[in-house]
């Protein structure tokens, strides 16, 4: 996933695309151990969607408390 479509999310779909993602990422470590996961390839991807998303979550928090504090 690419920031701009991370960027042009609103705060509830972002919220609920991370989730999702870490979902997804319990789910791939568990096929992981378990010996199933043949993609080994999409743990690295899904960390890395995971850490855009919440940078994004992490800029838009700090952007509405730089509002409040003005």
């Amino acid at each position: 996933m690419k920031v701009s479509q991370i960027r042009n999310m609103t705060d509830e779909e972002l919220k609920r695309k991370i989730g999702e993602a870490y979902q997804e990422l319990l789910n791939l470590r568990f096929q992981f151990a378990t010996g199933q996961l043949k993609n080994t390839n999409r743990l690295k991807e899904i960390r890395k969607d995971i850490a855009r998303m919440r940078t994004v979550w992490r800029e838009r928090e700090l952007q509405r408390y730089g509002e409040d504090a003005s």
